[in-house]
């Protein structure tokens, strides 16, 4: 009879086990509260999603200004599950801590449903904010 228990209990951990690193595996492995953790989900939200609301928690500076700006050129333009929405990859290929930030520069790749696929260079900087990281600039070029 014990030994059932344990394979049981056993299964509920291994259970757990998985559902903590799907959950470490989908949030990028970085901590949330670490400049890249915030970096990574705003990518998540503001390139990937192309959700702008949902991107602004993570933002602050001129950051929080561009999204607002931007909020206000999309309007009443909504993304949903009609809209075809790019395949994005991205890759860090530098990383610079200053005194008071630090930079990331990323490499994205952008499949676009029946449009074709582009590359574009992102650049995010992080600093605190109130003791909390968050994307105080943002840019895309070529």
């Amino acid at each position: 009879m014990t030994s059932g228990r344990l394979q049981l209990h056993d299964r509920g951990a291994g259970l757990l086990f998985i559902a903590a690193f799907a959950a470490m595996v989908a949030g990028g492995c970085h901590p949330a509260n670490s400049a890249r953790g915030v970096v990574d989900r705003f990518i998540d939200q503001y390139y990937v999603a192309i959700d702008l609301k949902a991107a602004e928690p993570f933002c602050t500076g001129l950051a929080l200004d561009k999204l607002h700006h931007e909020i206000q050129l999309v309007g009443n333009q909504k993304i949903d599950a009609n809209t075809r929405k790019p395949v994005v990859h991205y890759k860090l290929t530098a990383e610079r801590d200053a005194t008071d930030h630090i930079e990331f520069l990323f490499r994205a790749t952008i499949d676009v449903p029946e449009g074709g696929t582009f590359n574009r260079n992102w650049l995010i900087t992080a600093r605190k904010d109130a003791g909390a990281w968050k994307v105080s600039n943002f840019d895309d070029y070529e």
